[in-house]
């Protein structure tokens, strides 16, 4: 008989999660440098895809609030192996996420350490290494311990910072100093004809997306039909107003071309507090923005573990990936999660620089996230017909209509991001553009592959041995 798990989670540590999950500040840099009509890009991006996925995921999870998230929703919707194949989707893009985020940790970690480790490849893929070693070694202790970690991390990592950085660009415009970002009419209208800055919405795509990892915890909220929607509303609009008035303070003091994405937020950051005379203040601000990142790390190391690890009661996982602690956290799932990120760590040694290196893989954890989301989007749809007696503490207005418009804006955004990040963006010089597109195209093929081959190849021995409670 399941167990039934208990209620630790409070709607603000839940809130906190999400925040943590969402709110980079990673990716202030990518944003800004769309320069002023970075907020027309940001509410495109809000409106079919933050939106989409915000209301779809309220009713999925207050529909089927247990532990497991996208993995029972797809699964209720369209099968066994659909379910296991998005669960691992929502899990396999960390795999490439990891990396570029630890990363960013290695690049600040540089400020106070020596400057010139920036562009050290070695120096970054020594951080990246043992920064993840030591946080999946954390979530050993279970996932109390690990989200209160998360939750004071995210509020001093990164919503304090976030808030930081507002204010000073708010006064250096107030006290009259030259702003390198044009705000006139034209720069706020998008330039859809420039594929160039088509491009990096990818990466704004993944910037906004993470509202579900938390329908993992759900089995451990308290009163998940009123809390689970309240706490993903609250935390997509802190998310939306850090991301957009964040980016904007970043484009005031550097110029749109010369924002690089892994440290254009140091580099901002130098220049206020040089600008006021409170350059020692950019130290404790790197070990702030450095907490804050392990913090959205720790968030995502077992929350799509744990949902991938849901799927071993009906049998898709060997017997191997079972195995919990004492703390319930699935132990052989962590440790193989963290040998496969080792392994594609390597790129940082291959490619030109840190930077395209940290953008090819942004693209691609991008691109294979986005494959889960359709799957979702189109789930919501199918439950609606299917499963329509099934109580939903929050529905999407106006059904079926309202569904379908929802969902389908959300699948079409998605598709849109994931062909685009096929083209390699200008600012990179990339000579060999073939590369680039094969190693995007075989990473998500073998992405996409796995899942279904693990599926084929379950046996009866899988779910003999499975246990029954998550």
């Amino acid at each position: 008989m399941e167990r039934s798990p208990r209620r630790i989670l409070s709607v603000s540590i839940l809130v906190l999660l999400n925040i943590s999950m969402m709110a980079s500040l990673r990716q202030l840099p990518l944003v800004a440098s769309y320069g002023l009509s970075a907020i027309s890009y940001f509410f495109i991006v809000a409106l079919v895809f933050l939106l989409p996925c915000a209301l779809v995921s309220a009713e999925l999870a207050t529909g089927w609030p247990k532990s497991g998230g996208i993995y029972i929703w797809v699964k209720e919707a369209l099968g066994d192996r659909w379910g296991f194949f998005a669960i691992w989707m929502q899990w396999v893009h960390n795999i490439a996420w990891y990396p570029a985020i630890m990363s960013f940790i290695g690049t600040t970690l540089a400020y106070v350490i020596d400057p010139t480790l920036i562009d050290n490849k070695e120096y970054i893929l020594t951080i990246v290494l043992v920064g993840f070693w030591g946080m999946t070694l954390l979530n050993y202790l279970g996932i109390k311990t690990s989200s209160w970690v998360s939750s004071i991390g995210v509020i001093a990592g990164t919503i304090a910072p976030g808030i930081l950085i507002i204010g000073l660009g708010l006064i250096w415009i107030l006290i009259g100093n030259p702003s390198q970002m044009s705000f006139t009419v034209d720069a706020l209208l998008p330039d859809i004809s420039n594929t160039n800055q088509l491009v990096f919405l990818s990466g704004l795509f993944l910037a906004f997306a993470g509202l579900e990892v938390s329908a993992a915890y759900a089995g451990n909220v308290k009163n998940p039909q009123k809390n689970y929607p309240r706490s993903i509303i609250l935390a997509a609009l802190v998310t939306f107003f850090l991301f957009m008035l964040g980016s904007l303070a970043i484009g005031i003091v550097i110029p749109k071309n010369e924002i690089t994405l892994i440290s254009g937020l140091m580099e901002a950051f130098h220049i206020f507090f040089n600008a006021y005379h409170l350059n020692w203040i950019l130290p404790p601000i790197a070990v702030l923005l450095v907490i804050g990142a392990a913090a959205e790390v720790n968030s995502w190391i077992v929350g799509p573990v744990k949902g991938l690890y849901a799927t071993s009661i009906h049998g898709n996982l060997p017997p191997l990936f079972q195995k919990t602690n004492r703390h319930g956290t699935p132990t052989n799932l962590l440790l193989f999660q963290a040998i496969i990120m080792t392994v594609t760590s390597c790129v940082f040694l291959y490619m030109p620089s840190v930077n395209s290196s940290y953008w090819i893989l942004t693209v691609l954890s991008s691109q294979s996230y986005l494959i889960m989301y359709i799957l979702m989007f189109i789930a919501s749809i199918r439950l609606r017909y299917t499963k329509p007696h099934v109580p939903r503490a929050y529905r999407i207005p106006v059904p079926h209509k309202g569904i379908w418009v929802v969902a389908s804006l959300g699948i079409l955004a998605s598709l849109f991001a994931i062909g685009i990040g096929f083209i390699p963006p200008e600012e990179f010089h990339i000579e060999n553009v073939l590369f680039y597109e094969l190693f995007l195209a075989i990473g998500l093929l073998l992405m996409c592959a796995i899942p279904l081959l693990i599926y084929q190849m379950r046996k009866p021995s899988w779910f003999k041995n499975s246990k029954h409670e998550i």
